[in-house]
């Protein structure tokens, strides 16, 4: 049995909360698992918890019945083998539960079967078997036909043969809205009819791509004494740094209790850390694709498609993998190898002076430690990189790759995407992640100041204009705290404990470093705004509660919108001095370039946090000068 109460999902704790819920009646032979993961103790109980303490270890369980659409949610003990508590689900009030695989794997024969579906493609001179459904999710537009039922739109895309990638046949001007429980086809929009594109995109082919080139040479990263870091049980140390690694379907990896280690004490700097959300809006507002905006985690569950990673592809170097367990839609435990990367990496200069007095020339390296996971949800594909550095800072990346979601490009072109190909279209789109970072800078009493560069006017004390200040503003309330990042004035986020000052008497801090690129482009009227209200701001900032975790609510999937952050804030409580959780917003604006065909380089993009006065001097000091025959001259 699990030691700790933050420990990974076992296959034997699957099993048992799977034996659980069968005794306790809630299975049967149509129900499915839509979801399974830990329920992570209060933070309070977790804050009190000391080594060999009894941990309850207990799991939320998502169950829906496929004959009848029935959903609830139950939360299971598997230390005490008891259903602590049900709650049947109002799919029309609460929302739909995750879109499952065996759903998707059904509309292919869903629209096999339909007349219409069939008609529609026939037009277009194609058949059924050669037609891959690309099934979706619906959102929500408030139809009345659509209420209360568990509905997917699907497109069609052309495959040639086995091997063949269908993403540069779209079967354009075509879509198909599809009733999962009833398991039939409730509308056919056949809206436009277009060429399907022809030009295949085969990049795995060499017969597309040509050869191989033969001039790269090997690139070998090694450790000959192994790696700086220890993992044991989840809990990981590396240099100054200690932390705990966790895993759930919905939001992949997640770390807590992030601290480091400084004149001989642990101090405390992020209690728990994740992306807690994504959605991929599309721009193109035509009848057929109007509907485009996927939540990759709320509604499609990115966490049960992490990939196994492969060493000298996916990660280089003196490697640490860890596998996970996640729960089939059966119940059954199915555990993903090599799902979390550890690794350090070196990063370049870590600091460096040559002073003409002293005589003195000192270069140190900097260094990483890089967790890692990467997950496919259909032609997207994610890679989440957390990194730990030398000198306390934090960052966090997302490496967005795969292949584009196509359309067709008519002659008279489209004003909603780029021609990537001849005839093919890419639409529009954004990819809008939300970070919880959930701050405990030195304790959890926290506040949050907003810092601006200024410029100050010509005039008395600045005669000859030069000077130039910062503008440092408390964000006190949670309206206060919904905030756009800024440029133009250098914004940033500062996160400080009141109650600890460093050695100059200033409160300790960590300061929130954006990338200030746009938010939710929709408009603040349309179904989407509403849907993923996080989207619109950089930053949220939050009084923490332990049923707040994820930013556009629990259940996403063709929920109307109006939950998460919203309902949350609207209570506008104290954030000053208080527990606090930060909600940062971060992404791309994607117009598809013809080089991100027919698959795409990788787009970075991410955030830091990093220290502002809570160490009292440079914390590298001590990293030693590089061995083993580097750093010497020619």
């Amino acid at each position: 049995m699990a030691v700790h109460p933050l420990a990974m999902v076992t296959a034997d704790e699957v099993q048992a909360a799977r034996r659980i819920l069968g005794t306790a009646g809630h299975l049967g032979p149509d129900v499915r698992f839509a979801y399974l993961g830990p329920e992570e103790p209060a933070k309070a109980d977790l804050l009190a918890h000391n080594p060999g303490d009894l941990v309850d270890r207990r799991l939320r369980v998502l169950l829906l019945d496929r004959s009848t659409g029935a959903a609830s949610s139950l939360l299971v003990s598997v230390t005490r083998g008891v259903v602590d508590h049900v709650e049947k689900l109002d799919p029309a009030v609460s929302g739909q539960s995750p879109i499952m695989v065996e759903e998707f794997e059904a509309v292919q024969r869903i629209l096999d079967d339909d007349p219409a579906w069939g008609k529609a493609l026939a037009r277009r001179g194609l058949t059924p078997e050669t037609v891959r459904a690309c099934p979706l999710s619906a959102g929500h537009y408030a139809y009345p036909e659509e209420s209360g039922r568990r509905v997917i739109r699907s497109f069609g895309f052309h495959q040639d043969h086995e091997h063949d990638h269908p993403w540069a046949h779209p079967v354009d001007g075509l879509v198909a809205y599809v009733d999962l429980v009833a398991g039939t086809v409730m509308k056919v929009i056949d809206e436009e009819l277009t060429e399907v594109p022809r030009e295949p995109g085969n990049f795995q082919d060499a017969g597309y791509t040509g050869p191989a080139r033969t001039s790269l040479r090997p690139i070998e990263i090694t450790q000959p004494e192994g790696p700086s870091f220890t993992v044991e049980d989840g809990l990981v140390h590396w240099e100054n740094w200690s932390l705990r690694i966790g895993f759930n379907v919905r939001e992949g990896l997640t770390l807590h209790q992030i601290s480091f280690r400084d004149q001989g004490r642990d101090r405390p700097v992020i209690h728990r850390a994740s992306i807690a959300e994504m959605v991929v809006p599309y721009a193109d507002p035509s009848p057929v694709r109007f509907w485009q905006n996927y939540f990759d985690q709320g509604e499609y569950l990115f966490g049960r498609f992490t990939n196994s990673l492969e060493l000298g592809c996916d990660c280089v170097g003196e490697i640490h993998y860890t596998d996970v367990v996640v729960a089939d839609e059966q119940g059954e435990p199915a555990t993903i190898r090599n799902a979390i990367c550890m690794h350090e990496e070196d990063y370049g200069v870590l600091w460096k002076h040559s002073d003409m007095f002293a005589g003195s020339n000192e270069t140190r390296r900097q260094r990483r430690l890089v967790i890692s996971f990467f997950t496919t949800v259909g032609n997207y594909d994610y890679g989440f990189y957390w990194y730990l550095y030398l000198d306390g800072t934090i960052g966090c990346e997302c490496k967005a790759t795969g292949v584009l979601f196509t359309s067709a490009y008519p002659p008279e072109g489209r004003e909603y995407a780029a021609q990537v190909a001849p005839g093919l279209a890419a639409p529009f789109h954004q990819h809008l992640f939300s970070a919880r970072l959930d701050m405990a800078v030195d304790g959890h009493t926290n506040a949050v100041d907003e810092i601006d560069a200024v410029s100050v006017p010509m005039g008395e004390g600045n005669p000859y204009g030069n000077a130039f200040a910062r503008q440092v503003t408390r964000l006190a309330t949670e309206s206060q705290a919904q905030r756009l990042a800024d440029p133009s004035r250098g914004r940033v986020w500062q996160v400080v404990n009141p109650q600890v000052t460093n050695r100059l008497g200033a409160p300790v801090g960590y300061t929130l470093i954006p990338e200030p690129r746009p938010t939710l482009l929709a408009d603040p009227a349309s179904s989407i705004a509403a849907r993923a209200a996080f989207a619109t701001r950089h930053l949220w900032v939050t009084r923490h509660a332990d049923d707040e975790r994820f930013p556009a609510g629990d259940l996403i999937n063709q929920h109307p919108g109006g939950g998460g952050l919203p309902a949350w804030t609207a209570a506008d409580r104290s954030l000053d001095g208080e527990d606090i959780v930060l909600w940062h917003t971060f992404g791309v604006t994607h117009f598809p370039r013809t080089e991100d065909w027919p698959v795409m380089p990788v787009d970075h993009i991410g955030f830091s946090l990093k220290p502002t006065g809570f160490f009292d001097r440079n914390p590298t000091l001590d990293v030693p000068r590089s061995t083993g025959g580097h750093c010497h001259p020619e």
